[in-house]
């Protein structure tokens, strides 16, 4: 196992074992001091170990090699285990907005301190998560990874809310403000809304690469350039490219002088995969088709 994949997997057990972590702490803390947002915001964390899990799982299966029924690797199981992830969220969501809504039909509660610490605490424990995640799910391209980073976000955003909602709801009650009373609950629907949103965009970008989306045109046009600087390359008469989770195939028709030799056409090849895999270490696979090329 490469640096880069026992990083990435060091990654996923540290969030996995911060998830259950923080999960009970909410959990208790949030049946024992009557905070409708903590306990929605550790529901969520439960959510969280479940798509941990997942994205661990999907990691592995990534990384293994291409076999005879998958000639073209495993990537697309990061895919898949950002797509679940995504899923989880959106569940999350409306059980965060179901249970904060239902609190509005009660009297407000007392808020209380620990469970504004416990909030406080996830915030910072999650958003330290979040950038050492993102750190090496970028660098590493996986998505799996960057899947499990921006769940950590969105429980920044959850833990967020929840210290702004139990903090309005502390100056409702000691000013005698009613509706500020209430800021647990408020907040709570804000959270489902900011998961909800991650979660669409999370399952928007899971879909487009199992639909095999083509990559950003920025990036066909550096491997077109780096095609033409080939030498005996006439014309490029069609080039695609297609990310397979955490890496990328690149697939071009060429045009070379029809006189050349099966072997210069095969040099060639070579040259033209090498020179794109060398500038572009998330490139796995270059695909080259020949076409013949005459002076007209």
């Amino acid at each position: 196992m490469n640096n880069d994949n026992k990083s990435s997997v060091w990654a996923i057990w540290l969030s996995l074992i911060s998830n259950i972590i923080l999960t009970i702490m909410k959990i208790v803390i949030g049946l024992l001091f009557h905070s409708e947002v903590l306990l929605a915001d550790g529901v969520h964390n439960a959510g969280d170990i479940i798509a941990t899990i997942a994205a661990l799982s999907a990691m592995q299966i990534s990384k293994l090699p291409a076999d005879e029924d998958h000639p073209y690797g495993h990537g697309k199981a990061e895919v898949l285990g950002s797509g679940f992830v995504a899923f989880i969220l959106a569940l999350a969501a409306i059980y965060i907005a179901y249970h904060s809504t239902a609190a509005f039909f009660h009297e407000p509660l007392t808020p209380s301190l620990i469970a504004f610490i416990a909030a406080a605490v996830s915030m910072v424990w999650k958003y330290v998560l979040y950038v050492y995640t993102m750190r090496i799910g970028s660098r590493t391209n996986s998505k799996g990874l960057i899947a499990t980073a921006k769940d950590h976000l969105a429980d920044v955003y959850a833990s967020l809310a929840a210290v702004v909602g139990i903090g309005l709801a502390f100056v409702g009650k000691t000013y005698n403000i009613h509706w500020l009373s209430y800021g647990d609950a408020e907040a709570g629907i804000i959270v489902s809304l900011l998961v909800l949103k991650l979660a669409v965009e999370m399952g928007k970008e899971a879909f487009d690469v199992l639909m095999e989306k083509t990559v950003d045109q920025q990036k066909l046009h550096q491997y077109t350039l780096l095609i033409q600087a080939v030498p005996q390359v006439k014309r490029i008469d069609r080039i695609r490219a297609r990310e397979h989770g955490h890496y990328i195939l690149v697939d071009a028709r060429v045009a070379i002088p029809g006189e050349l030799t099966i072997q210069q056409g095969h040099d060639i090849s070579r040259a033209i995969k090498k020179s794109i895999m060398e500038q572009h270490g998330d490139v796995d696979e270059v695909l080259i088709h020949l076409n013949p090329w005459y002076k007209e």
